[in-house]
């Protein structure tokens, strides 16, 4: 006697998880953002060179930039682009197709008044 089992994919399907979460790497504004990568770009710069004249203790201000950027450099320049096109782009997935798209202007209010207030 043979049983039916159900194709792979179905079963993948199935017991796969929901899309990852979405990493928020933006700040609150431009500015400030900007701001944050002066620090961070000053503070391994600056590390690496007062190493001649400092010494290799120097290097101690190199991981403080990993906070300023939140990650790495190329976090920075992700929530960069987060934060210009905040409020700006709409991202729609429908059926594991995402897409995105220019958000409403209604969305547009909305977005400016949540973000006036954080």
């Amino acid at each position: 006697m043979k049983t039916a089992k159900p194709p792979h994919d179905e079963k993948a399907r199935a017991t796969a998880r929901p899309g990852a979460p979405e990493m928020n790497f933006a700040s609150k504004s431009v500015p400030r953002h900007l701001a944050r990568g002066a620090i961070g770009f000053g503070l391994i710069i600056g590390s690496i060179a007062l190493v001649p004249i400092a010494g290799p203790a120097t290097l101690l201000a190199a991981p403080l930039a990993l906070i300023a950027f939140r990650g790495c450099p190329t976090c920075w320049m992700v929530g960069l682009a987060q934060t210009i096109s905040r409020g700006r782009l709409e991202r729609q997935c429908v059926d594991g197709v995402c897409t995105l798209t220019k958000a409403h202007p209604a969305a547009n209010a909305v977005a400016a008044s949540t973000a006036g207030s954080r």
